[in-house]
């Protein structure tokens, strides 16, 4: 798998049926290693052994329908309550970030309403904060660690 500009970590693969699989801490269980699952199992590792998010509280490939249309978010992150805090979305890492990638989260999101919002395809990454009322989306420079978002909830 590719390098990527995020931090290493310890995985768990085994190989079955000429395929590799990648251990999921979310869903525990083993997965087939695909580039974007390369990323997303990267991203988990950041937000869980550096920023703090509980891995209790994530959800991987969870359906939602938009406009009739079923779609499948990359990985959600939900408060202690139950509300959706962060939704994230993970590309290979040869796929380049693009508007219409950023599009697609954004549209996830007008169903999902979390206040946080990321892309990354593991070498670029990019954060977001939603308004809760204007749902105005402004770049933030690094997106904040659990216990920081769950302060600004409290205020």
């Amino acid at each position: 798998m590719e390098q990527l500009s995020l931090p290493a970590f310890s995985y768990k693969l085994k190989d079955s049926g000429g395929k590799t699989f990648i251990l999921d801490q979310v869903r525990r269980k083993y997965v087939l290693l695909t580039p974007e699952e390369w990323v997303r199992q990267h991203i988990v590792y950041l937000l869980h052994a550096h920023l703090h998010y509980p891995l209790a509280l994530m959800s991987v490939e969870r359906g939602t329908t938009y406009n009739t249309l079923q779609k499948r978010t990359d990985l959600r992150i939900y408060s202690t309550e139950g509300t959706p805090l962060l939704l994230v979305e993970c590309k290979a890492a040869h796929v380049p970030i693009t508007e219409a990638t950023v599009r697609q989260v954004a549209v996830y999101n007008q169903t999902i309403a979390a206040p946080y919002l990321m892309v990354s395809n593991g070498r670029e990454h990019y954060c977001w904060h939603v308004h809760p009322v204007s749902k105005q989306i402004t770049p933030i420079p690094v997106l904040p660690s659990f216990q920081e978002i769950s302060l600004k909830k409290e205020l």
